[in-house]
């Protein structure tokens, strides 16, 4: 995974988590995980107060890094752990995320672009073969157009897909949800796929 530890995300009151247990395995896995060399990606704090356990990564796609480029989707992806299984997650994992980036300005006038945002999801977690149930979440699209003096503005669409769900399966599986994640901030990015045969290599922020 492309990555810069910053503090120790996935401590829980300022104690390392056990490697030994369910949310140390899932941090083992997840941390394994090799993304694309244009996301670029890093541990930020979790939040203290929706589960026992959390760990929090924010990622950013960067085509080229070469004189400093720009991002063109940034995005969020939360694991939440609790061992007693809230009765609205049906597992005892939880992943939040979010995906936004900007679109081409003739996307922002199709009626189908939230479906078409979802399926880009659902897809992600189903290539990568990711078990979940009780997903939830929303797509928002912002069209921004300019007029009078600033009408030679170019108008711009913003897409952003925030969603969660409940993982199924063994610790270690939870690196196919964060891998369906990195896929997903790639396709709104409007990256093309990798060609067949090609690795992903690992980058660096900063």
């Amino acid at each position: 995974m492309s990555r810069t530890r910053t503090g120790r995300p996935g401590a829980t009151g300022g104690e390392p988590t056990p490697a030994g247990t369910a949310f140390g395995r899932a941090l083992a896995a997840v941390r394994a995980v090799t993304l694309r060399p244009e996301v670029l990606v890093e541990e930020v704090p979790a939040p203290t107060r929706l589960a026992p356990h959390a760990l929090a990564l924010s990622g950013d796609v960067v085509p080229s890094r070469a004189d400093d480029g720009d991002a063109v989707a940034t995005g969020r992806f939360v694991l939440l752990h609790d061992p007693a299984a809230p009765e609205p997650w049906e597992s005892t994992w939880r992943v939040v995320t979010y995906a936004k980036a900007q679109l081409e300005p003739e996307m922002g006038h199709d009626p189908v672009l939230g479906e078409v945002g979802w399926s880009w999801l659902t897809e992600a977690l189903t290539e990568r073969a990711a078990e979940y149930t009780a997903v939830a979440g929303t797509v928002t699209s912002v069209l921004s157009e300019s007029f009078g003096a600033l009408s030679t503005t170019e108008a711009t669409v913003e897409l952003e897909v925030r969603a969660s769900w409940s993982p199924l399966g063994e610790p270690e599986s939870l690196e196919a949800h964060l891998q369906a994640w990195g896929h997903l901030l790639c396709t709104i990015a409007g990256l093309p796929p990798l060609p067949e045969g090609v690795v992903a290599l690992p980058g660096r922020r900063g």
